[in-house]
């Protein structure tokens, strides 16, 4: 383990450090609201990525658009050594079809873009399974999902933007 002194810190002082930082990453915009940084971090890759407009936080559906007016829904997931699971955040709505494609971003456990894909909203729609109990439809972003047909590898196109971004 890495001796950065945090150890050395109280739970209070960690959570209060944690909401500096919050605030500090919302000053750089690199994150859009005070919640998790995974999904606010994922957008903004995405839109530097794919070179996408994010919408207002209010748009129901979807995150981003592009030129032809295409709408982006992406989702972000940490992988840490901690929780391996690759489920991204439950989509609502998916049966009025809120977007045209998903954007899935994965991060490792230090926010390193590992591997990022576009997915059609049809590919999404036959790989989903409804929870009813969250009344949402449950994705994994597993390898897998970079070899269905139709689905884009834009691992290095995100990498970049992350880096640009001063993220790696």
């Amino acid at each position: 383990m890495i001796d950065d002194g945090l150890n050395s810190q109280t739970s209070g002082a960690l959570l209060r450090m944690h909401a500096r930082i919050l605030d500090e990453l919302r000053r750089r915009e690199l994150v859009r609201s005070s919640n998790n940084p995974v999904a606010d971090l994922a957008e903004l890759v995405a839109s530097r990525a794919l070179g996408l407009t994010l919408v207002s936080k209010s748009s129901a559906g979807h995150d981003a658009v592009d030129a032809a007016g295409n709408r982006y829904q992406v989702k972000g997931r940490r992988v840490t050594a901690h929780n391996k699971s690759r489920q991204l955040s439950f989509i609502r709505g998916l049966e009025s079809k809120p977007f045209d494609s998903l954007v899935g971003i994965l991060f490792d456990a230090d926010f390193r873009v590992t591997k990022a894909c576009v997915v059609p909203i049809d590919t999404v729609r036959t790989c989903c399974a409804f929870v009813a109990k969250v009344n949402g439809h449950r994705f994994l972003l597993r390898d897998a999902v970079w070899k269905i047909p139709g689905v884009k590898d834009v691992t290095e196109a995100a990498k970049r933007a992350a880096c640009e971004l001063g993220c790696d």
